[in-house]
């Protein structure tokens, strides 16, 4: 049988057994996925990996309640646990310091590290990241409010991308196979019920935080964004006093599918520069 890729080596995280992905030598960088249905570390990062695995060691965990990490009964889907998650990851790993790369759900989650945790992360890079309040958009109303079909996930991959082209009638029921994996859909209906503004504020931390900041930190947006506002980025831009902003036109949500080369190559030079400052 062929082996599933999303499945990676397992780690007990702060109490959870997680599923996660470890490629290359060099200085770490903790990838973040996002909250889509059926997600998984490999979906989101699977083209962004190899690239970045050239210079660094990579690792991409599933997040508690997503992918084939465990679910523990009981488990509270929120930011205090998805943090604890993280940091007891590089903990187990001997990990006192990383990169830390986050997009969308992942991006509020990776803000939240570093605000909690500021010694363990080096950088940080926000890709199309939650982490302040917004009114939620109509595309991500529809994501959090997904029903498995294959049609509704058509509908979704269409909202993600600019391309339409990219999303192909095989991607969707990939996709949508992945959604009703056991578990997986009774853990994702759980974590952003209606109404659903109230994940956006779960997943926000306070500008006061955010503005105390002092990570160099890239931030990276979709100009086309119907998931998460641009707005967003820009406010994080301004906030963040040691940031730089990089917005990509014609592209949606998924910067690392739809502009793979541009953003691997962005997030590469900009971890570069960090190396050779420490050398």
């Amino acid at each position: 049988m062929t082996q599933n890729p999303e499945i990676g080596q397992s780690i007990v995280a702060n109490g959870i057994n997680t599923n996660y992905h470890d490629v290359g030598t060099g200085f770490p960088v903790l990838l973040v996925h996002g909250s889509g249905p059926g997600v998984s570390a490999w979906a989101n990062w699977r083209l962004t990996i190899p690239v970045l695995a050239q210079q660094r060691r990579v690792i991409a965990p599933d997040m508690v309640g997503f992918g084939y990490s465990e679910r523990p009964k009981g488990v509270r889907y929120n930011l205090d646990t998805w943090v604890a998650q993280a940091v007891g990851l590089l903990d187990s790993l001997g990990i006192e310091q990383a990169d830390l790369v986050g997009n969308s759900f992942g991006g509020g989650l990776a803000l939240a590290l570093a605000i909690r945790h500021p010694k363990r992360v080096r950088r940080l890079v926000l890709m199309g990241a939650a982490g302040v309040s917004f009114p939620i958009t109509p595309g991500l109303d529809a994501v959090w409010g997904y029903q498995p079909s294959i049609s509704n996930m058509r509908k979704l991959l269409d909202v993600f991308a600019f391309d339409r082209t990219l999303m192909s009638d095989e991607l969707a029921e990939l996709r949508y196979k992945a959604s009703i994996q056991p578990g997986f859909q009774e853990a994702f209906e759980s974590m952003f019920p209606a109404p659903r503004q109230n994940g956006v504020e779960a997943l926000a931390s306070r500008e006061q935080d955010i503005r105390a900041l002092s990570h160099e930190t890239l931030v990276v947006h979709g100009r086309e964004d119907q998931v998460i506002p641009l707005s967003n980025s820009l406010t994080l831009a301004q906030w963040i006093s040691r940031s730089q902003l990089h917005v990509f036109g014609r592209c949606g949500h998924w910067t690392q599918i739809e502009h793979t080369a541009r953003f691997a190559q962005l997030v590469g030079n900009f971890l570069t520069e960090a190396d050779a400052l420490a050398t």
